[in-house]
């Protein structure tokens, strides 16, 4: 469930993503659909800046390529080669906000991701955001389109679309 639009966001500030604390996993199908794959990314680095007015939150974040992990090594090697991401070529994939939209339903950080050197608007609906003195936790979740980024390598038998679940801590 998202959270409401009117929630009211942490003191305005500059914080610093915690990457042993934040978590990227992701959800897609393999083999036609029919193999469910779940995996993960490791955290580099980013920052949140608190702003008021709220719509200027800005999120940057950047993750290792070379840190997907789904549990099968072969996969994993696999997706991290030239066919896939790259690693050697393209180490990073980032995001980084361009604003937040709130409404009386939701509110969603509009911004674009890098992966393989391609950038793409995404858009991230925040599904909690929780704070306490200098530290904020805040989850959400996207759709992505590998062909969006030109990795279109084993049409069918990879998933096209991958589901994005953030979990990212932040202190001051």
């Amino acid at each position: 469930m998202a959270i409401s639009g009117n929630q009211p966001l942490p003191a305005s500030g500059t914080y610093d993503i915690d990457p042993v604390a934040s978590t990227v996993r992701f959800d897609t199908r393999a083999m036609f659909g029919l193999i469910p794959v779940h995996g993960t990314f490791t955290v580099d680095h980013g920052r949140i800046i608190v702003a008021d007015p709220a719509e200027e939150l800005l999120v940057h974040v950047v993750m290792r390529s070379g840190s997907f992990e789904s549990g099968n090594q072969q996969r994993d090697d696999h997706v991290r080669s030239s066919d896939y991401l790259d690693v050697a070529q393209h180490p990073e994939i980032s995001f980084r906000s361009q604003r937040l939209e709130r409404s009386a339903a939701d509110a969603t950080l509009q911004g674009e991701l890098t992966v393989c050197g391609v950038t793409r608007p995404v858009a991230v609906t925040l599904d909690s955001v929780a704070y306490a003195g200098k530290r904020i936790t805040a989850s959400g979740t996207t759709t992505i389109d590998r062909y969006a980024f030109g990795i279109t390598k084993a049409k069918g038998m990879t998933g096209r679309h991958l589901k994005i679940a953030l979990e990212v801590v932040a202190d001051r």
